[in-house]
């Protein structure tokens, strides 16, 4: 027979149960602290944006899937020159490559009307800086390169000792150049419209500091990625694992 001792502990973790339950679903009901601020207008722009993701990840599913079918049907040295078409490509997507087309040029440089009223300089924030990456990427930019070091998506944006840094190296100088390479001609008119009225630009001006957007140019070099990519936790692939040729 079970003793009332027991019942009161089965009846007391049923009830700490329903009260954390009722916690949690009062919790999810309650108004988030931080409210999404954003009009109709940019919530259409970013869903947009998502959209034209969707888009290019699905057109490299194909594209990946078309490779694949070429692997199986070709021969042996067709196979070999697919491969290292494919190599040269991932170069490409990986910033090995110098590229040049159409861009833009940006320029931070300190505010010197506020350093002759006896403000301090400004300097560069990692925070600043990778805000500012993240706008370029959202808003059309193909290719970027601080001070002529190439962004790739490992980069690494941090402040060491006081000294900004990306990938290691020094970026803390000002002037700072930021050189962006868009898709196309519409793209980087676009982009350039949009930087000319970024939230950026008012970030780095309350930190003294001024960002300036110049005209976009067609000619515009981005540099080869120099550093050494990580590749610590990266392994080879077994055949049966990743379907071998």
């Amino acid at each position: 027979m079970v003793s009332v001792k027991t019942n009161f502990l089965v009846m007391s973790g049923i009830t700490l149960i329903i009260g954390f339950m009722i916690a949690i679903q009062f919790q999810t009901l309650k108004e988030p602290i931080e409210r999404d601020t954003r009009d109709t207008w940019e919530l259409r722009q970013d869903l947009l944006h998502e959209k034209e993701i969707e888009l290019q990840l699905l057109s490299e599913i194909r594209a990946n899937n078309t490779k694949l079918n070429e692997y199986e049907s070709k021969t042996e040295d067709s196979k070999e020159s697919i491969l290292q078409e494919t190599l040269n490509e991932l170069k490409v997507e990986a910033g090995l490559t110098e590229e040049t087309g159409e861009g833009l040029v940006l320029s931070i440089e300190p505010v010197n009307e506020e350093i002759l009223l006896g403000e301090q300089i400004g300097y560069v924030t990692a925070e600043l800086l990778q805000r500012l990456m993240n706008e370029l990427y959202l808003y059309g930019a193909k290719e970027v390169a601080v001070n002529n070091n190439r962004y790739i998506n490992t980069s690494v944006i941090r402040e060491i000792n006081n000294v900004l840094k990306m990938d290691g190296i020094a970026i803390n100088e000002l002037p700072l150049e930021v050189k962006v390479l868009a898709k196309d001609k519409d793209s980087a008119e676009k982009l350039y419209n949009h930087m000319k009225v970024s939230k950026s630009a008012d970030e780095f001006f309350l930190s003294n500091l001024r960002l300036i957007v110049h005209e976009p140019n067609e000619n515009t070099t981005i540099p080869r990625f120099t550093n050494t990519i990580n590749t610590k936790y990266l392994s080879p692939v077994n055949g049966e694992e990743g379907g071998g040729l």
